[in-house]
């Protein structure tokens, strides 16, 4: 599967939280944009409409599970795959994130390989689709 033409969108507010999961990507060769926070994530899907968003909850300005009811409440945008990366790990907190419109759900420190094929099997729908 040719990855590179992907375009896959990263939210979070930690600097070192984006370049660590973009180490990750990295050799696959995604088109990778990031997002310091909401508001600045629905701008960039405005921009241009990734494939994927990586998404982490705990954010200031707008938090994760407005940006992802914002995304599912806008027939341009329901359609896109969003896996959350968060430290929230609550059954409480995933259950939210799956109501809300979630593909995934990653719990953080993140595990590469968990990522990796998270990421993978949410391109491969699309591909199918």
């Amino acid at each position: 599967m040719d990855f590179s033409k992907y375009n896959v969108l990263m939210v979070d507010d930690v600097p070192l939280n984006l370049l660590l999961v973009e180490k990750m990507l990295n050799r696959f060769k995604f088109r990778i944009r990031k997002a310091a926070n909401g508001t600045e994530a629905l701008m960039a899907v405005e921009e241009e409409e990734p494939d994927l968003i990586l998404l982490d909850i705990m954010m200031p300005v707008m938090d994760g599970f407005e940006v992802l009811r914002r995304i599912r409440c806008n027939p341009k945008t329901s359609h896109i795959k969003v896996i959350i990366l968060s430290a929230l790990n609550s059954n409480k907190d995933v259950v939210h994130g799956f109501e809300l419109g979630a593909n995934d759900f990653i719990t953080k420190p993140i595990v590469m390989e968990k990522l990796i094929n998270c990421v993978a099997t949410q391109l491969q729908l699309i591909k199918n689709s």
